[in-house]
């Protein structure tokens, strides 16, 4: 198809060529005369027509590429497939050859086990009966070891007991011994008497002499008395008298030989605290009345401090609540080193007098009078203020105002403030500016 399209291309072109040619004739011809219209537009149809075929011809050509390049695409595709077929074909041989493979070793391993699998019953059987005679003499075995446990726990428990005995009496084998040394030394050292001597003239087989009498006992003159007379050794009773003895001779005591010196020094030590225990009694002595004139001042400083100051909260009152009361009440006036102050407000037209029940703005004005009545009372060179104001209305702010106007006369004011109509009264304005820098830098000015 490619062949016949590019063969059609090729007459195409030659008669565009020969049609060109003719044309090119016809123009270099001089003319004469004028020249056949006719023939000029058959000339100029054959061009047409040629030129349409040409463009037929270009076109079956582009299709027929087209076609040949789909044609070798499909044609690379099949070869790919192909190729890939063999491939698999060849994969799956060797895979039927390694299974040929395997399938003959399995065999071979079937064989095998099959003949150690009869060779294994023959064993599991010969083993089945060795594993019963064995357990036959196991359990002959442990009966065995249970009766020489027994036998065995048995002798441990008759060895424990021979050793705890054996142990005990070593043990009171050696209290006694050692009981004996000790009373062997102590006779020495308390009676300085052999314990030989002591157990013949003192043995249990020698008589008891009569007991001293005690305290307000009279001993009989008769000498045949048994009061007078040796009676014979008793164990329970001679301990008796023993512990007594002992009671008594505790109760005495021992004697210090130092008893004197350290009386001195107790004596001496006696007088000493006798003498810091009077110093501490005149201290305390002074120290009580020192307390007792400072009370006295501060009760008459306070006192005189409270009377001033009611006596300027009200009038301050009347002026920042005009129409209203206001006062100060003393909790305990009995005591007026522990009495409380209570602050008893009532604005105009108001029948309350805790302040609890008052506006934020009417509690706020009642704490600037009783401020500005602590400063009339007892003026200082300067105040400090921070918003005080802050909760004021314009009213209220005026009135306030004036009564910081008075206290210009007195003091100085440093008022901390946003109110401009407090600041327009003060003498002078510090502030804090930011420039366009973000650094902040701080502003004075005086208006008077």
């Amino acid at each position: 198809a490619v062949a016949r399209a590019e063969e059609a291309l090729a007459r195409a072109r030659e008669e565009a060529e020969e049609l060109a040619g003719r044309l090119a004739a016809a123009e270099e011809q001089p003319g004469e005369e004028e020249p056949d219209t006719s023939v000029r537009d058959r000339l100029a149809a054959d061009g047409a027509n040629a030129r349409q075929t040409e463009m037929e011809a270009r076109l079956q050509l582009r299709t027929h590429e087209e076609r040949v390049k789909g044609l070798a695409g499909r044609a690379d595709s099949l070869d790919r497939a192909a190729r890939a077929e063999r491939e698999a074909r060849a994969r799956a041989e060797r895979r039927r050859a390694r299974l040929r493979h395997e399938r003959e070793v399995a065999s071979a391993v079937a064989s095998g086990a099959r003949q150690l699998l009869a060779h294994v019953e023959v064993s599991l059987a010969r083993a089945g009966e060795e594993r019963e005679a064995a357990r036959g003499a196991k359990a002959e075995r442990e009966r065995e070891l249970a009766a020489e446990r027994d036998r065995g726990r048995q002798l441990k428990e008759e060895l424990d007991k021979l050793t705890d005995s054996v142990h005990r009496g070593e043990v009171m084998g050696a209290e006694k011994r050692l009981r004996i040394e000790q009373l062997e030394t102590r006779s020495l050292e308390e009676l300085g008497v052999e314990p030989a001597v002591l157990v013949r003239e003192y043995g249990p087989d020698q008589p008891v002499p009569p007991s001293p009498p005690a305290e307000g006992e009279e001993l009989p003159e008769d000498p045949g008395h048994p009061r007078n007379r040796p009676v014979p050794f008793v164990r329970a009773e001679q301990e008796k008298r023993l512990q007594a003895a002992e009671r008594a001779y505790r109760q005495l005591g021992k004697v210090n030989p130092l008893a004197l010196e350290e009386f001195a020094a107790l004596e001496e030590r006696h007088r000493f605290l006798s003498e810091q225990l009077e110093d501490l009694k005149k201290t305390r002595a002074d120290l009580l009345q020192v307390v007792r004139e400072v009370d006295e001042r501060v009760e008459q400083v306070f006192t005189e401090a409270y009377r001033d100051t009611a006596r300027e909260f009200e009038g301050v009152f009347s002026r920042l609540f005009p129409g209203g009361e206001g006062r100060l009440v003393l909790t305990d006036p009995e005591n007026m080193l522990t009495t409380g102050v209570d602050v008893e407000a009532r604005p105009p037209g108001k029948k309350v007098k805790r302040l609890s029940l008052l506006s934020g703005g009417e509690r706020s004005l009642t704490a600037v009078a009783l401020l500005v009545s602590i400063f009339k009372a007892r003026p200082s060179p300067f105040y400090v203020m921070d918003e005080v104001e802050a909760a004021l209305d314009d009213t209220n702010l005026q009135r306030l105002i004036g009564i910081m106007r008075e206290l210009q006369e007195s003091s100085q004011l440093i008022v901390i403030t946003h109110q401009k109509r407090t600041m327009e009264v003060a003498d002078a304005l510090y502030g804090v500016s930011m420039q366009g820098d973000g650094v902040s830098k701080v502003i004075s000015q005086r208006l008077r």
